[in-house]
């Protein structure tokens, strides 16, 4: 029997009058979010097309790889009502994990009213063949949604089911999404167990103790692009899907083994600057040395082998010296105590053949001195 769990997320988009000001590094102070431990998929369109759908994806309907003059990176546009499914190599998603990707919502400056709802699925689900792309709750399926709709107030919804039997439902609204329309969002979902964890951006949405049903293993995703008024006049784009297992255990990695590798803390392209969902990450190392002040650590860079050596040399130099500047100027971690260097990309631990194994191999490490 097919089975399958659907996150469903549901946004308002307001009137675009309203600015956004940049994400605050600090206004993720409660951000509490930890990513995987090992990335198994990862994909941000940029070794596609313009223009082309992408590689190794299913769809129902259409779409196509893009750029935006607001942003930067390679998006794949949805279509409305459009399945989407990556093609992901693993024989199930463990009991512990991590989603991560990035969205825009786009609409009118000044939409209709009633015109501006709009929503993005995304299923979990049980997948006999690759071309499955989800499977409906009233079709025999078996797992769990939220959504989140673009209409006057940004409402959240979770729901789950077994066996095509309806089970928890839960509904949450949460204005997060004000002066967003166009801009960039960040979602992260942290699935422990029956457990999972909703954010967006640095508010934590949902957290509910019994969000998947038990006794499902599930090993695929997909997408789905909603809305109820021309194509034009709403769109969705999505990018840097990540996917990692297994939850570090920080302090046991550090103190015990005497290194910690983490791909919790990310960067701008080709940049130092730390993005703020790196917030979560960060904090939980502050934590091990606050709660061990004798103890001494190098922070040290890695990059992928995209580009020449001497910019990847330098630029991890750069980013193990704004972990150290962040984890003594946000964290209060005496700055004495912290060595940095970088290694560019002389010490993959992954192959750098697949978007996988670069997005394994940009890391930090955090040496035991």
């Amino acid at each position: 029997m097919k089975k399958t769990l659907s996150i469903i997320l549901t946004l308002t988009v307001l009137s675009a009058g309203s600015l956004f000001a940049q994400d605050d590094f600090k206004s993720y102070s409660k951000f509490d979010f930890v990513p995987g431990e090992q990335v198994i998929y990862f994909e941000d369109f940029s070794q596609g097309a313009l223009g082309d759908f992408p590689a190794k994806w299913n769809t129902n309907s259409s779409g196509e790889i893009v750029t935006i003059s607001t942003t930067g990176g390679k998006w794949l546009k949805t279509a409305r009502d459009g399945k989407y499914k990556p093609e992901i190599k693993t024989t199930g998603f463990p009991d512990n994990f991590t989603v991560e990707f990035d969205i825009i919502f786009k609409a009118p400056v000044t939409p209709e009213p009633q015109s501006s709802f709009q929503t993005m699925m995304i299923d979990f689900y049980v997948a006999q063949n690759e071309q499955v792309l989800t499977v409906d709750a009233n079709d025999g399926g078996s797992g769990t949604g939220a959504r989140f709709s673009m209409q006057e107030g940004s409402e959240f919804n979770a729901l789950n089911w077994k066996d095509g039997e309806p089970g928890m439902q839960n509904a949450q609204n949460k204005d997060v999404f004000a002066g967003k329309n166009g801009k960039p969002c960040h979602i992260s979902i942290w699935i422990q167990k029956q457990r999972g964890r909703l954010y967006v951006d640095e508010t934590k949405v949902l957290d509910l103790p019994y969000f998947l049903p038990d006794g499902v293993k599930y090993n695929a995703i997909s997408f789905t692009s909603a809305n109820n008024v021309e194509e034009e006049q709403l769109q969705n784009f999505i990018s840097n899907i990540r996917i990692a297992v297994g939850a570090p255990d920080m302090r046991n990695k550090l103190m015990t083994e005497g290194k910690l590798v983490t791909h919790g803390i990310l960067f701008d392209v080709n940049s130092d600057k730390i993005k703020p969902e790196s917030y979560g990450t960060l904090k939980e190392i502050s934590q091990v040395l606050k709660d061990n002040p004798t103890v001494k650590v190098k922070i040290v860079g890695y990059t992928d082998s995209d580009g020449d050596d001497k910019s990847n040399l330098d630029l991890s130099k750069k980013r193990s010296a704004s972990v150290k500047n962040s984890l003594s100027s946000d964290f209060g971690i005496d700055a004495s105590r912290m060595e940095t260097d970088g290694k560019g990309e002389s010490e993959p631990i992954s192959p750098n053949t697949t978007a996988e194994g670069k997005a394994n191999n940009r890391r930090v490490e955090i040496l035991k001195l």
